[in-house]
């Protein structure tokens, strides 16, 4: 296909060049066809059918074609210089036609037994109301090679037809009122329109594609003879294509008014019932069967013991009454204890009742004996799940046959009674035997049910069974855990001064000798939340104004404190209470307005929680370690004095003052590993940065810029380095269940056995920003208590303990 711009018309030149008679050569001619708008489709199609027809054949693609299939392809090779006289206008709107009011696209299918294709012809209305139509587009698609009925042909042309008109929508600067589908098949009309029917996967998904694009009221009924998709759908020669006016604008009602198109009426349910593409409807109807009447009084028992005693006093109670009735012989009266008799008589009886339930095709086979030609008994069905068990009826109960009968054990473990996995009284016995051997595990559970009983798949049932046992949890849960939390903000907030954000803790006592006598002595540690610095002051004692004296101390060395947390314990409870007051008194009698508007803000991490102050509990562990290491260097076992004691302690804080936060490098060039001591004391090598000196410039203003240059330099490797090394989360990385209000739960006491700990139920949750549930308020027996999920094993959910 050329553009020839003299008539501005789209023309062909053809050039046939000389290929083999081969599979190879033949697609070499078809393929150099250009046609990108499938005007010359209907031609073309006839080359495609000669080629799909060697395919059929198997040939090989070098090997020469058969005589007959020659004849044929030389015959369409004679024919196709003649579409050199195919002609097409380029512009589809005459020159005088006026201003466009309407534009519409008609596009047509149809379908055959060798192909299927679309045409779509653009039809545009002026102001007088006159008509024009012009061919856009045409496809044509061989049929596949395995046969396809005809009315999946027809709708893969419907489809391929939803395709253009997509496509030709999307090219076209104009607006569109309105597309049409015409197709000549009524069953494609009748799947498109269907709203009750369910369709095979093939029909079901093309159906869908055409909901997805149109609408149900623009598919019309065209008969086959006015529909110019016939003829790309069978070929057509050049020379009879180039004189069908059909083919290039369209069936004569496309110039008509709407009211003069085809009609045909569709039923609404026009689908036969033995159609292929249809889904055979299988109706379900859901039934419910209620439990029996003796079941339901079984799931009112949770104990086997309990239930077997008491379906022997039902047993004897029938009895009684079936004698008094009869009145055969004189009724004893009735001993108030059940004996042995009666409860294996209790026993039998429940057995006989769920084996009737869940076996009675194979109990009715073993007790009708039915036998096989040869005269042997036959056994249950192969299929049937008792098979392998080669069951036999041995005073009216189903047993195990087995291979075990020349064993040396007890008969009740060579053929044990057989019961089902889903029933109450399975589970009844799985608690009893788990009862009996102390609550052990599952292979032991198993080992002794199946001396009396093989419950089919036993093993799923025990270890479901087991994973809710009270009993066990009390001695197997494990404390909770959540994912780790994220930093606070005041530990990873820089440019504040050391001391700003603090955690306090006690850590000791450490023995003195005062005189004669020997003394304690406890060490208060303060550590720097943000530059991990820590200030260590010793207390005399654990009361409240010990701790009080404490902190101030601390205050009057490092500066004031805006964030203060600690742990739970009674003085540094008290202490807040007492300091509070303190600094009531102090905002009126001695402190200024500056310090009274920068109060302490203290918080206590929950009871028990000693892994939320990880903080300064790593940092005691290091002070035991290096304490314990200088007195070993005086060969001392403790402090000879309490003045000894603060010398130590203030030797320890320099030294863990002066560990490095960050990896030591091992290059010389690298600056100096950065310490919390580079920021109390602003001692470091690296030089200042040149500053320019003047007349003005006094001491204390150059020693100001050097301290000010410190303490950047410190910050910004703080950011650089140090901060980075806090993003891994080294524990608790997967978030786990959150404990709810209403969860039973055993508080963990480290100063008790663990048989002795208390059981409670959870009250309140205290989530955080995530959603984490990280503490708890718990209910006791006799008290209420806040603890951490690290203090708490779960014993039973909130739908378990219901």
């Amino acid at each position: 296909m050329i553009w020839d711009v003299e008539r501005d018309s789209f023309v062909y030149k053809i050039q046939v060049k000389d290929k083999p008679l081969t599979r190879r050569g033949l697609l070499s001619v078809v393929s150099s066809v250009y046609d990108p708008l499938g005007y010359a489709s209907p031609f073309a199609l006839r080359g495609k059918l000669i080629l799909q027809e060697l395919t059929r054949k198997k040939l090989n693609w070098d090997e020469p074609i058969p005589d007959s299939d020659a004849k044929k392809w030389k015959a369409w090779i004679e024919e196709l210089p003649q579409m050199e006289g195919v002609e097409v206008s380029r512009c589809v709107k005459p020159h005088d036609f006026g201003r466009v009011t309407d534009y519409e696209i008609h596009n047509f299918s149809d379908a055959s037994e060798v192909a299927y294709g679309a045409v779509s012809y653009l039809v545009m209305k002026n102001e007088e109301g006159e008509v024009h139509s012009s061919i856009i587009m045409a496809k044509s698609r061989l049929a596949p090679v395995k046969t396809v009925t005809i009315p999946r042909l027809e709708l893969m042309a419907a489809t391929l037809a939803v395709n253009m008109d997509v496509v030709i929508r999307g090219e076209l600067y104009r607006s569109v009122k309105k597309s049409y589908f015409w197709t000549d098949s009524m069953i494609v009309l009748h799947y498109i329109k269907n709203e009750h029917r369910r369709f095979r996967v093939f029909v079901s998904n093309r159906v869908a594609m055409i909901h997805n694009a149109t609408e149900i009221d623009q598919w019309r009924h065209v008969g086959t003879t006015e529909n110019p998709a016939d003829i790309v759908s069978r070929g057509m020669s050049p020379s009879n294509l180039k004189d069908e006016e059909k083919w290039f604008v369209g069936p004569a009602f496309l110039q008509q008014p709407e009211e003069r198109w085809p009609t045909c009426p569709i039923e609404k349910d026009g689908i036969r019932e033995d159609d292929p593409e249809v889904k055979p409807v299988v109706q379900i109807f859901a039934t419910s069967e209620g439990k029996k009447c003796i079941d339901q009084l079984f799931m009112h028992y949770s104990s086997w013991t309990r239930l077997r005693r008491a379906v022997a006093s039902w047993l004897r109670l029938k009895e009684t009454l079936r004698r008094n009735v009869k009145n055969c012989t004189p009724v004893k009266e009735l001993s108030r204890h059940l004996t042995v008799e009666d409860l294996n008589y209790a026993e039998n009886s429940i057995f006989q009742h769920i084996q009737t339930e869940s076996f009675d095709e194979e109990m009715t086979t073993l007790r009708e004996r039915v036998r096989d030609p040869q005269g042997r008994e036959r056994p249950v069905k192969k299929g049937s799940r008792l098979a392998r068990l080669d069951p036999v009826l041995q005073d009216g109960l189903l047993r195990v046959g087995g291979r075990l009968g020349r064993a040396h054990i007890p008969d009740t473990a060579k053929h044990q009674v057989i019961l089902p996995r889903r029933h109450h009284v399975s589970a009844l016995l799985v608690w009893h035997i788990h009862e009996k051997v102390g609550h052990q595990g599952q292979n032991h559970v198993l080992a002794e049910l199946k001396q009396y009983y093989w419950i089919l798949g036993a093993g799923v049932l025990v270890r479901g069974l087991l994973s809710k046992c009270v009993t066990c949890r009390r001695y197997q849960a494990k404390v909770g855990k959540q994912k780790m939390a994220d930093l606070p903000a005041f530990r990873v907030v820089a440019d504040e001064p050391a001391f700003t954000h603090v955690g306090m803790d006690y850590f000791g006592p450490y023995e003195i000798k005062c005189g004669r006598s020997v003394r304690k002595r406890y060490g208060v540690i303060f550590t720097c939340m943000t530059t991990r610095a820590i200030h260590i002051e010793v207390a005399n004692s654990l009361d409240t104004s010990s701790c009080i004296d404490a902190i101030r101390r601390m205050m009057s060395r490092r500066g004031p404190i805006k964030r203060l947390v600690s742990d739970n314990g009674t003085n540094l409870v008290g202490a807040k209470a007492e300091l509070r007051k303190a600094l009531s008194d102090w905002n009126v009698d001695e402190i200024s307005n500056f310090t009274a508007n920068h109060s302490i803000d203290w918080s206590f991490n929950p009871p028990g929680a000693s892994h939320h102050g990880g903080v300064w509990e790593r940092q005691i562990r290091t002070i035991r370690k290096v304490l314990h290491a200088l007195l070993n260097e005086q060969y001392l076992r403790t402090c000879q004095s309490e003045e000894q004691l603060h010398t130590l302690m203030c030797e320890v804080e320099a030294i863990i003052n002066s560990r490095p936060l960050t990896r030591v490098s091992d290059d010389p060039g690298d600056l100096e590993v950065i310490t919390p001591s580079s920021l109390l004391h602003m001692k470091q090598t690296s030089a200042p940065p040149p500053s320019k000196s003047t007349e003005g410039d006094v001491f204390a203003r150059r020693r100001w810029r050097q301290m000010q240059y410190l303490a950047d330099l410190f910050w910004k490797r703080w950011i650089r380095e140090y901060l980075p090394s806090l993003q891994q989360r080294q524990r608790w990385q997967q978030p786990e269940r959150n404990l709810q209000v209403g969860d039973v739960v055993l508080i963990a006491d480290g100063t008790v056995p663990r048989c002795c700990w208390l059981m409670g139920r959870i009250l309140e949750v205290y989530p955080g920003k995530r959603g984490y549930v990280r503490s708890v308020k718990v209910k006791t027996a006799t008290s209420t208590l806040v603890r951490p999920i690290a203090k708490l094993c779960l014993l039973l959910e909130q739908e378990e303990s219901r």
